[in-house]
């Protein structure tokens, strides 16, 4: 039997993969590629030595999709596939509830018909959106800021109403922090479209020389330099989260939401300097007035999906920003150089 990963060849999605193949569980993966490159799959292959079927298919194709669950024998789904952008989200609602929303719904619908009732689903700690204090835990109230985040948090209720119709779903909600990072091998990391939305790929293509400088927004925050701090976590770290989650939904029923995060914040300025540290680089920097919507502060409180999932994140802030260069330096850009025709069923 496999796990069917949706979104696969995304940044999260390929370490993921490699997790899953690494513990013997057989994948399939399905990605439209439209934010992502087949060449990440290629590599995911390189690393771990094993092969598995990859359909280019988007989940707005409940056909495409019912196809995949015919041809392969799928025990479970790890959920990635959706527009992650909040400010493209801004700019273009109705795009990213269509995407989101409703390709959800297609997938849930095909693992209905397919009597398949187990999920990990990649949700976000936007759907906390501008809380007080940190740490956030999974009980505050939710209250996403942006069309982004709302998509996470009617996606979750959509899936607990799932849930409650028929008991037999066992389904996990992971809420991301901030992941960084890469894959130890330098052969995976993060490759956004265009100039990248979070810190660490834009510091990361500042030092490579691909962008020019880095730019911050507020150095006025009640925070110990100014900037704000967010709870960094390490993309092999979240990776592993998803194999523990996967492991509890196939043994359990219900639904149940997870923190991954680290418990621990880093500055904007910390993660400048621990990166020149690593890289032997000077990042040159903006600062510019604080973005709307930006709080002071936000990490995890992670005791629950150590209490629920027997997990915890192991690398720090050093292993993030080095990983992080090398992939960068290997890599300066992205699968681009690199891209290769991968074997994909249409």
């Amino acid at each position: 039997m496999s796990i069917l990963v949706t979104g696969g060849a995304g940044y999260i999605g390929s370490h993921t993969c490699v997790e899953l193949l690494n513990e013997d569980y057989e994948i399939v993966v399905v990605d439209n590629f439209s934010n992502s490159k087949p060449e990440s799959l290629n590599r995911v292959r390189e690393i771990t030595g094993k092969d598995f079927p990859v359909y280019k298919a988007d989940i707005l194709d409940r056909e495409a999709l019912t196809a995949v669950f015919k041809e392969n024998d799928v025990e479970a789904i790890i959920h990635f596939a959706g527009l992650k952008a909040v400010g493209e989200s801004v700019s273009n609602p109705l795009r990213y509830y269509e995407n989101n929303i409703t390709g959800t719904l297609n997938l849930c619908g095909v693992m209905e018909k397919f009597t398949v009732n187990k999920m990990v689903f990649s949700s976000s700690a936007t759907v906390y959106g501008l809380q007080d204090g940190a740490p956030f835990h999974e009980d505050l109230p939710l209250q996403a800021t942006n069309p982004y985040g709302r998509t996470k948090l009617m996606i979750e209720d959509i899936l607990r109403d799932i849930y409650t119709a028929n008991q037999n779903w066992g389904i996990a909600l992971l809420r991301y922090f901030n992941p960084i990072g890469a894959h130890h091998s330098g052969l995976i990391g993060e490759d956004p479209n265009g100039v990248p939305n979070n810190l660490l790929p834009y510091i990361s293509q500042v030092a490579v020389g691909k962008l020019k400088k880095l730019t911050v927004f507020g150095n006025d925050y009640p925070t110990h330099d100014g900037t704000g701090i967010r709870d960094y976590i390490h993309v092999v770290d979240l990776a592993k989260g998803h194999l523990k989650a996967l492991e509890k939904v196939l043994n359990d029923k219900g639904v149940e939401a997870y923190n991954l995060g680290t418990g621990n914040g880093y500055s904007v300025l910390e993660m400048i300097q621990t990166f020149e540290n690593v890289s032997c680089q000077k990042i040159p920097y903006d600062i510019q007035n604080r973005r709307p919507g930006d709080i002071a502060i936000s990490f995890a409180d992670p005791s629950k999906a150590q209490r629920g999932l027997n997990w915890q994140a192991e690398k720090d802030c050093h292993d993030m920003c080095l990983d992080s260069w090398q992939w960068q330096k290997n890599n300066p850009d992205g699968y681009a150089a690199t891209e290769k025709q991968t074997e994909v069923k249409a």
